[in-house]
């Protein structure tokens, strides 16, 4: 099948409302009291917990600050980090304050890079600056144009970096990011990825219908799945005040209750695990509400959709 008919085929094959509640005893799933649930991810064999740490978190922090923020997550029972060359200082903030746990840790970091040179270069400092001599997950970031996949799968694209990393066991896993539904369709037909991190958010889902496609062709490949914008309410009105959140870039919810409901939705999917905004008082809510992780009832499914119905969604998908 052409990628064009690929895409316009999983574009249109799963409704809206389609795949949730979803079934997640394919996943392998261990609870041990007071510390985060932990879920198979996909083929790899790791079991991470299910809400994970953006190491955005860690961006400008004083070296104290990032230990304790790495130390508070680490009790709480997250063993699930991921990093980026584009989150500013965040490397080389939390290299150092992640060394002690380094081995029990499984480490994700993405680069942005679209090319097999470029690409080197940022995972070989990727690993200076983490203080590691591999990667557990290393994932293409945000991907978002047909352009940046075409240059990415193609003839000294990125892509070749990563697989010749694998083989020196610089990286364990390959996946990506993306922020369109396009890409990650493409991606997905394009190359045997073994996870995937995208928006699977209540508000994005039912009323932007963004986000049932990718999840429908990522579970029938066996994919990884890994959450982005669980806790995003949509995006920031014009004239807000965002002085409070400054990492994030959308309006994330703030309130133990919408915190708990948008993690709640997102975990209810075969979703291993979801990532926080970069903020460090809104990841610690979401550590603090570990025990209420529980997969969502029918009359709250239907209270949910209600409710994102009224939203306005962080991303849209039309066909």
């Amino acid at each position: 099948m052409k990628r064009r008919d690929f895409l316009r085929t999983t574009a249109c094959m799963t409704p809206v409302i389609g795949m949730f509640p979803a079934d997640l005893s394919f996943l392998n799933r261990e609870a041990t009291p007071g510390k985060l649930e932990k879920r198979s991810l996909g083929q790899t064999g790791a079991m991470l917990s299910v809400i994970g740490f953006g190491g955005i978190v860690v961006k400008d922090a004083t070296p104290e600050a990032a230990a304790s923020s790495v130390r508070v997550a680490i009790e709480a029972g997250v063993n699930y980090f991921d990093v980026a060359p584009s989150y500013g200082n965040a490397e080389v903030k939390l290299g150092p304050a992640l060394e002690p746990y380094r081995k029990d840790v499984f480490l994700a970091c993405k680069t942005t890079r679209r090319t097999k040179e470029e690409a080197r270069k940022e995972l070989e400092q990727s690993l200076v600056n983490m203080r590691t001599d591999h990667f557990d997950l290393y994932q293409l970031h945000a991907v978002t144009t047909m352009k940046d996949v075409d240059t990415i799968l193609g003839k000294g694209g990125a892509l070749e970096t990563f697989l010749e990393a694998k083989k020196e066991g610089k990286i364990r896993h390959i996946g990506f990011s993306a922020h369109s539904v396009e890409a990650a369709l493409a991606l997905m037909n394009g190359f045997d990825f073994e996870t995937i991190l995208f928006p699977f958010n209540l508000t994005t889902w039912h009323a932007g219908n963004f986000g049932p496609q990718v999840m429908k062709v990522a579970q029938e490949k066996k994919m990884g799945i890994l959450a982005l914008k669980a806790m995003a309410k949509g995006p920031w009105a014009k004239g807000a005040d965002r002085s409070r959140y400054p990492k994030a870039w959308y309006e994330p919810y703030v309130t133990e209750e919408d915190i708990l409901m948008g993690l709640r939705f997102t975990l209810s999917h075969p979703v291993t695990a979801a990532i926080p905004p970069g903020e460090d008082e809104l990841f610690r809510i979401a550590l603090n509400l570990r025990d209420k992780l529980t997969p969502l009832g029918k009359e709250e499914i239907n209270a949910i959709k209600a409710k994102a119905l009224t939203g306005n969604p962080l991303f849209k998908y039309t066909t």
